[in-house]
C-alpha cells in the first residue's frame, strides 16, 4: 500500500500552550484510521495540520503530490436568514462537480433531500449531505471530523456502516476523529489515542488493552466497547449487508 500522508514529529504551540507534542503517523491507501482522545487532546488541530489548514510549529508533513482530499467538518454554521437547498449547497463545490450532486446523494442514501432547505435537515440527514459533499471530488482520502455529530445512536451505527462501505467500494483511505468509542472501534482498522501526544496506537483490540488507554478512559469504558476484528477481505452489498451472509456485525 502506498503512503498518502506522512506526519513526522510535529509540535504545535499556540501562545504559551502546547497543543501537540512530537506526534507522528502514517496513513496508507485503503485504510481507516481513527483518532480518539478527550476534549482538548488536539484531535481537530491534528486534522487541520493534515489538511494543510494549519502549520505545525515544528516537524514535517508530507502528502502524496497528487492526493485528492474530501473533508467533512465537525460543524457547519448556516445563516438562518439565507435559506439554501441541498442541491444549491452541493452545487457550490464547483461547476465541474455539479453533475455529481445526485449520484453522491444516492451514494450516501440522501437523494430524497435534494430540494429540501439545509436548515430543515435532521442531524442524520445533514451529516449525510456533508459526507456527499466530501465525496464530490472523488477523494483518495476522506477526512471526517466527528462525522456522527448530532445523530442518535441508531443513526450513528448506520453512518459508520456507510463510511466503511464507502471505503470498501471506493478503495479510499479514511482519517476519522470521534468521541464515540463504543461504536467507532468496530468501524476502523487502526486507532491512535491522542492526548497532546500519542498515548498508544494499533488495532482496536491492542489499543483497548493498552495501559495508557485504560488510564485515559477508565476500565468501565473499556467494558462497554463492542470491539471486533476487521476482516479486510469481506465486502458489503448496496444495502449494507455483509456478502458473507446476513447483516454485518458491526
Amino acid at each position: 500500500m502506498d503512503t498518502l500522508l506522512d506526519i513526522t514529529n510535529i509540535d504545535l504551540i499556540i501562545g504559551q500552550r502546547q497543543i501537540l507534542n512530537q506526534v507522528s503517523l502514517q496513513l496508507k491507501s485503503d485504510e481507516i484510521l481513527t483518532i480518539i482522545g478527550p476534549n482538548g487532546a488536539g484531535k481537530t488541530s491534528l486534522v487541520r495540520i493534515a489538511l494543510g489548514l494549519l502549520q505545525p510549529t515544528s516537524g514535517q508533513v508530507i502528502r502524496r503530490p497528487d492526493i485528492r482530499i474530501g473533508y467533512m467538518p465537525q460543524r457547519l454554521h448556516l445563516d438562518p436568514t439565507f435559506p439554501v437547498t441541498v442541491k444549491r449547497f452541493l452545487s457550490m463545490v464547483g461547476k465541474k462537480q455539479r453533475d455529481q450532486v445526485v449520484p453522491r446523494l444516492q451514494e450516501v442514501g440522501a437523494v430524497h433531500v435534494l430540494d429540501v432547505q439545509m436548515q430543515s435537515l435532521s442531524g442524520g440527514e445533514l451529516q449525510r449531505v456533508l459526507l456527499a459533499r466530501a465525496l464530490m471530488r472523488d477523494p483518495d482520502l476522506l477526512v471526517l471530523d466527528e462525522p456522527v455529530q448530532g445523530v442518535d445512536v441508531h443513526g450513528q451505527t448506520e453512518l459508520y456502516q456507510l463510511i466503511t462501505r464507502i471505503r470498501e467500494q471506493r478503495q479510499c483511505a479514511v482519517m476519522m476523529v470521534s468521541h464515540d468509542l463504543h461504536l467507532v472501534m468496530a468501524a476502523t482498522d487502526r486507532v491512535i489515542c491522542l492526548n497532546q501526544h500519542i498515548c498508544c496506537s494499533g488495532t482496536p483490540e491492542a489499543v483497548t488493552n493498552d495501559p495508557a488507554y485504560l488510564d485515559l478512559f477508565g476500565p468501565q469504558t473499556v467494558k462497554q466497547l463492542a470491539v471486533y476484528s476487521h476482516d479486510p477481505n469481506h465486502r458489503h452489498d448496496n444495502c449494507g449487508n455483509c456478502c458473507k451472509g446476513g447483516p454485518c456485525a458491526r
